[in-house]
């Protein structure tokens, strides 16, 4: 008989800044990577104040990870150093693998609403020194679910009722949906048994097993085959993750994350020499 997913913690996060001086909610972070393996970092950004992110993210690196920039409202602007640059819209996301090393920038333009989130994903031992790839997808590209009248879902990576998202040949094989469910409705996703599911109120108000949470709520939960979540009087939307563990040493600093503090320290080496890009 399936097992549905108990609530194993409620993350409400903390008031944060971040970049060139960017305010945002750091939902989790360092102190909650066991728990969260692969799932490494959310920060979530919720704001009508251009003041609150129009300084950005200037040019910084990245190694190890993999990083997912989800706007439902806004613009950002970025580049990096494989010669990629363009804009983040609104229902547009970017993934990129940073594999062994990548330097870029994320530069938000100021709007009416800047909503969105910005993942880190942990990345094998195997494949932290692999060539860094760039994945920039289109609203159009989203694969996008309905049950009439019950919720719709927008399929960021992985399957869900036979619909396979846009983005593939990920390290940990997760799945991220955007999940609108209609007021009084009851969303239902069955999960894989030992995965790391997380999900996160992003707008509205939700019903998590029986009490009424506010956005800006995140849900760790236990093992188990699925999870259930409804909308209260009104729509809600809530961003699900789900990835397999990893079980590897993490050893963190800043922008780059490696498996030791050998490999850390000869990343920041390599930054002060000017060694640390291996791509063409």
């Amino acid at each position: 008989m399936p097992i549905e997913r108990k609530i194993k913690n409620k993350i409400h996060g903390k008031d944060s800044r971040d970049g060139a001086g960017v305010n945002l909610k750091r939902v989790f972070a360092h102190g909650e990577v066991k728990d969260l393996d692969p799932f490494l970092l959310l920060d979530s950004f919720d704001s009508t104040d251009p003041q609150d992110y129009i300084k950005g993210f200037p040019w910084h690196p990245h190694r190890g990870i993999e990083t997912v920039t989800y706007l439902l409202n806004g613009k950002i602007e970025h580049g990096d150093s494989l010669g990629n640059s363009g804009t983040i819209d609104e229902g547009c996301f970017q993934w990129m693998s940073a594999g062994s090393g990548i330097i870029h920038q994320e530069m938000p333009k100021a709007s009416d609403r800047m909503l969105g989130i910005q993942l880190w994903v942990n990345m094998p031992s195997k494949k932290k020194m692999s060539e860094p790839a760039y994945r920039d997808i289109r609203k159009e590209d989203v694969v996008l679910a309905r049950n009439d009248g019950i919720c719709e879902v927008r399929i960021i990576a992985g399957i869900y009722n036979g619909y396979k998202g846009p983005v593939e040949d990920l390290s940990v094989d997760p799945i991220f949906l955007d999940v609108i469910v209609r007021a009084g409705k009851t969303f239902k996703l069955n999960t894989r048994h030992d995965d790391t599911v997380f999900a996160f109120i992003i707008d509205g108000n939700g019903n998590f097993q029986g009490k009424v949470y506010p956005k800006r709520t995140g849900f760790l939960y236990e093992n188990g085959d699925f999870i259930e979540f409804a909308a209260s009087d009104r729509d809600v939307r809530v961003l699900v993750f789900s990835g397999k563990k990893l079980n590897e040493p993490v050893a963190w600093g800043g922008p780059i994350v490696m498996n030791t503090q050998k490999e850390l320290q000869l990343a920041f080496e390599e930054l002060d020499k000017g060694t640390f890009i291996k791509h063409k």
